[in-house]
């Protein structure tokens, strides 16, 4: 499953389902698609996700076992969140909703 996140104040982006859902989930909402936020409550939403990134950041997202590949082929959740954090600070500036759908 792939899962898009949209708001007019960016271009859309679409992510693999299971890392997508994880960063909905530190955005601090439930892991439901389709489903939005408001604009007034992206600010949060962005608060919560760059915390989850200071605390994990470091981490793979999704899990990986150290056993399964080789340490060039994991991404951390840093690299991962990147396009949508820049994607939720355009919608934050902006006064945007944002939305995610398969």
């Amino acid at each position: 499953m792939l899962v898009t996140f949209r708001t007019p104040a960016y271009s859309d982006i679409t992510m693999f389902g299971d890392v997508a859902l994880a960063l909905i989930q530190y955005m601090g909402h439930s892991p439901t698609v389709p489903s939005a936020i408001a604009a007034e409550d992206v600010p949060r939403a962005l608060e919560r996700l760059r915390a989850a990134i200071e605390e994990k950041g470091g981490e793979t997202l999704p899990p990986v076992p150290d056993d399964s590949r080789s340490n060039a082929d994991k991404v951390s959740l840093a690299h991962r969140a990147l396009p949508l954090v820049q994607l939720l600070e355009a919608a934050a500036k902006a006064e945007e909703y944002v939305m995610w759908d398969r």
